[in-house]
């Protein structure tokens, strides 16, 4: 399996994290759940032009898209096919920075997967056609880069300056401060903050802090030792046991024991985990 990532140079690195290709992807599990992140990706299956997703209200329920599609910011976990990522690649935007590129506000894309036809029209189906002529990866990131820098000329907008503070807050923080004291640092109603964050991240900030606490719970409980989960509970900002285990079932699907167990299971079957992705073992 190849796997290659780049870094976006400036200014497009004010929006972007990175570029990922995966080429040669396979597993023996079917499905992957993907959790929420807070942040939007541009996905291109370099293979067929067809990509399945599964949920999130029903994880059995399979909806089609096209093979250049938009993966909106979301507030629950959902599942791909993984037959469909042999060969793909895509773009994993800073949180609040897709919408500069995309030209669409972020709220119109929460807990949704659209088309890039939709948005694009007919030049995102040309990019898709370039990026599969083409087979080295770095010409791949290069032509993608060229195209983003172009969207990003052709019509940026820069964030509001409430919105980037509160994503740093929120961020920093894991979630733990509370919207109205991060709304009247920056001198805003607490539902005008929201309005103007919900605009340009695709959640609002409570959701978005929500996503925030969650993934450093997480990122705590692979390194964990023996754990005492009312302690563990109080020490990440909930308020006891029932709370995360009610945040970690509503934003995953999984309860914290179930995500962990599930975990040292794939670390023991050797598996490769991709970014924010659970595989689905049988």
């Amino acid at each position: 399996m190849l796997v290659r990532v780049y870094v976006p140079r400036h200014p497009l690195g004010e929006y972007v994290e990175d570029f990922w290709l995966y080429d040669g992807y396979a597993g023996a599990h079917l499905r992957e759940r993907i959790l929420p992140s807070g942040t939007v990706e541009m996905v291109f299956n370099l293979r067929e032009d067809e990509l399945r997703i599964y949920g999130p209200l029903d994880i059995n329920q399979c909806r089609r898209f096209s093979g250049a599609v938009v993966s909106g910011p979301y507030a629950g976990a959902f599942a791909s096919d993984t037959t469909e990522e042999a060969n793909i690649m895509g773009v994993h935007f800073k949180p609040g920075g897709a919408g500069a590129i995309l030209g669409v506000p972020l709220d119109k894309l929460t807990d949704a997967h659209v088309d890039l036809t939709a948005i694009w029209g007919p030049d995102a189906a040309r990019l898709r056609e370039q990026l599969c002529s083409l087979r080295q990866p770095h010409a791949r990131f290069r032509l993608l880069e060229r195209v983003l820098l172009k969207q990003l000329s052709d019509g940026s907008r820069r964030s509001h300056g409430a919105v980037h503070f509160g994503l740093q807050a929120l961020t920093r923080s894991h979630g733990r401060l509370r919207v109205r004291d991060v709304a009247t640092s920056v001198d805003l109603s607490q539902r005008r903050f929201t309005q103007l964050f919900a605009s340009e991240v695709g959640l609002t900030p409570k959701l978005f802090g929500r996503v925030q606490r969650f993934h450093h719970a997480m990122a705590l409980l692979q390194s964990a030792g023996e754990i005492e989960w009312a302690q563990f509970a109080v020490a990440q900002g909930y308020f006891d046991r029932s709370h995360l285990i009610h945040e970690f079932v509503e934003l995953s699907g999984l309860t914290p024991s179930d995500y962990l167990r599930r975990q040292t299971q794939l670390r023991k079957a050797a598996v490769y985990v991709k970014r924010n992705h659970v595989p689905l073992l049988e």
